[in-house]
């Protein structure tokens, strides 16, 4: 007690009376005043609509509320603040704070479009891309490819080691700018082409359409391009804005880690302002690892732009998003 008559607590021991929950108190000092109402919410038996969830509480039928016991003493019981401090620290001097729950890695469910019965607005799309006609074909067959139902969107589709679908691509075949990944996509597996045989480059892109762009260049170059190995970004890698926190696209570390044989990657990324500045961060990211080749469109914003210039095919101008695109 102070000299003038008044009790003086250490800091330290406010400090702790303060941080003791209203839940963890009940428990201990009022357990039969404590009745669950669903989950993790609780109520007072004293006072019902007096609830307590995820570390606070509030008294609806008073509208007040309250994080702490102390608050809970002071406020519903109350007890003066001396009395509450001394009440907390008296009974509860040994309480500690639960451990942090530990947030479960739930594993992701993708959850894809209902196929349409058949592709020829994908097919009719594509191939307004430039995209080859049998390409299409091959992809619709392996299941890396195909039509929504409900807005006829072209589905490209990212499978895992064991060719099990875990990342789904939606864009729009109506000419609107829609893009969307399904829910549930993983992006670790995003769209991508391997070669037929192991090879020990990797080919890398924004967006799938620019990887089909690229494949079918290959083949109107009479280039064999099931002997690459193509991989997508699931759409545009955002470097951070100091180089040094940037880290590498996880589609690319998990490709990486599953084919430990690659020593070159080549980067086809788009010519505008982002491309190029992913282009470098990626440069300063694997340079130490891998042999790095800088191989943007020699025409265009992207490898689609460059294919439909190669092909001396007008690009279609882009529509607005509607509601039949989703």
């Amino acid at each position: 007690m102070g000299s003038n008559g008044y009790v003086q607590f250490d800091p330290a021991v406010i400090k702790q009376a303060r941080k003791i929950d209203l839940l963890s108190y009940l428990q201990r000092y009022e357990p039969s005043n404590l009745k669950r109402v669903a989950g993790n919410v609780y109520c007072t038996r004293k006072h019902d609509s007096l609830k307590i969830s995820n570390g606070k509480w509030y008294w609806w039928s008073r509208g007040f509320g309250g994080y702490s016991a102390l608050d809970y003493l002071m406020k519903v019981q109350e007890l003066g603040f001396v009395e509450a401090v001394q009440t907390l620290t008296g009974d509860m001097g040994d309480w500690k704070p639960p451990p942090p729950a530990v947030k479960k890695d739930e594993p992701k469910v993708l959850l894809l479009p209902q196929k349409n019965k058949d592709c020829n607005r994908v097919i009719q799309y594509l191939f307004g891309r430039g995209i080859d006609y049998q390409f299409i074909q091959e992809c619709i067959a392996d299941g890396t490819l195909y039509e929504s139902a409900n807005y006829h969107n072209v589905v490209f589709i990212g499978k895992d080691e064991s060719g099990t679908p875990k990342y789904a691509a939606l864009r729009s075949t109506l000419g609107s700018t829609f893009k969307q990944d399904a829910s549930g996509s993983d992006k670790r597996y995003s769209f991508r082409l391997l070669a037929r045989e192991p090879t020990d480059i990797v080919h890398l892109f924004e967006a799938a359409i620019d990887l089909l762009s690229y494949a079918t260049y290959l083949k109107c170059e009479g280039k064999d391009y099931k002997s690459e190995s193509l991989l997508s970004l699931s759409g545009v890698y955002q470097p951070k804005k100091e180089m040094k926190d940037s880290k590498i696209p996880i589609a690319l570390t998990t490709f990486l880690s599953a084919n430990p044989q690659i020593k070159t990657i080549v980067l086809h990324l788009d010519n505008d302002k982002v491309g190029r500045l992913c282009t470098a961060t990626l440069k300063e990211l694997l340079l130490k690892d891998y042999k790095i080749v800088d191989d943007p469109p020699p025409v265009g914003k992207d490898f689609n732009d460059f294919l439909l210039s190669y092909l001396e095919i007008a690009r279609p101008m882009p529509k607005r998003e509607s509601s039949d695109a989703r």
